[in-house]
């Protein structure tokens, strides 16, 4: 039986690829690994075919930009009909050390199997903590600095796909990653989605570094004009995201949206009734936005 497939999605952005390749065929744990290519244009398939054409690396191209929720449903599906036990999933800027897949399996033994989904602690670049990819211990707090520096486990409610092990079981179980989020919260919402029926770990000693061009989540208030339209989908998927939490996911998503636009009011030098209009229509489209859960025995049309 066929043990851990390593998923990651990647966009025209081959040299951070190559990276992240190199890094999982050194692990001290033998994983296979499924690309999904978003239908790159810089020559990414060209890379893959020459670079790393070997039995361990599958190169799925999906024909289009999937996002990357299009992209993980796409390959953690292919992963689990090919018979995985667990699948590893992470984005093309994700390098994980040597030891990353094997300190998360001897974490999990601890834990005596009773988990669904198990993370890593990213870093960027300069050792610290990734702002964009700290765990969530409920849906309103998040992991410290000190509990992810400490030695034991840290439970959580939702974990980031960069460097997340699920069980096969869980996803034949709950179903797959919700492809149409496209981008934004498609990881809370899945984690979340598990977090009901297993429990969620931090393994402390796990780490991989998240090489982001810089350590900061993304900040709606002070976005560029040009990057304006696409949050829609982020307080979009929100509503959805957080609806499975019932009244308290409610809440949380509805203050959200408020500080949101309260920081826009703050902080933003330029177009701010038009972000504020965005945030609204995120939030309108998201009451009546809601995706089907794709089981991995449903067929669908596979590139690649």
């Amino acid at each position: 039986m066929l043990k851990t497939a390593a998923v990651v999605v990647t966009y025209n952005r081959k040299e951070l690829l190559g990276k992240c390749l190199r890094a999982l065929l050194s692990q001290t744990v033998g994983c296979d690994i499924y690309v999904v290519d978003n239908d790159s244009s810089d020559g990414t398939g060209e890379m893959i075919t020459t670079e790393f054409a070997r039995p361990e690396v599958k190169y799925i191209n999906s024909g289009a930009n999937l996002g990357g929720a299009g992209g993980f449903q796409l390959g953690m599906e292919r992963a689990v009909r090919d018979g995985y036990r667990y699948i590893w999933v992470m984005d093309d800027d994700t390098i994980p050390r040597h030891d990353s897949l094997e300190k998360l399996f001897r974490g999990g033994h601890a834990l005596k199997g009773r988990w669904g989904a198990l993370s890593s602690v990213a870093e960027w670049t300069d050792g610290n903590i990734c702002r964009a990819n700290r765990q969530k211990k409920t849906i309103f707090t998040f992991a410290s600095d000190r509990e992810l520096r400490q030695k034991e486990p840290v439970r959580c409610e939702m974990i980031s796909f960069v460097s997340m092990l699920i069980r096969a079981s869980a996803v034949k179980r709950l179903g797959l990653p919700k492809g149409e989020y496209f981008i934004w919260s498609d990881d809370y919402e899945y984690s979340g989605r598990i977090s009901k029926h297993y429990p969620i770990y931090v393994i402390t000693d796990s780490v991989v570094t998240h090489a982001m061009k810089e350590n900061k989540k993304a900040d709606f208030a002070v976005e560029s004009p040009e990057r304006i339209d696409r949050y829609h989908l982020l307080y979009r998927n929100d509503v959805d995201c957080y609806r499975q939490f019932g009244l308290r996911g409610w809440v949380y998503v509805i203050l959200k949206d408020i500080i949101a636009c309260m920081n826009v009011l703050l902080r933003s030098e330029n177009d701010s009734f038009r972000k504020i209009a965005v945030v609204f229509k995120g939030f309108r489209e998201g009451l009546t936005f809601r995706p089907e859960i794709r089981n991995v025995n449903k067929k669908r049309n596979e590139g690649g």
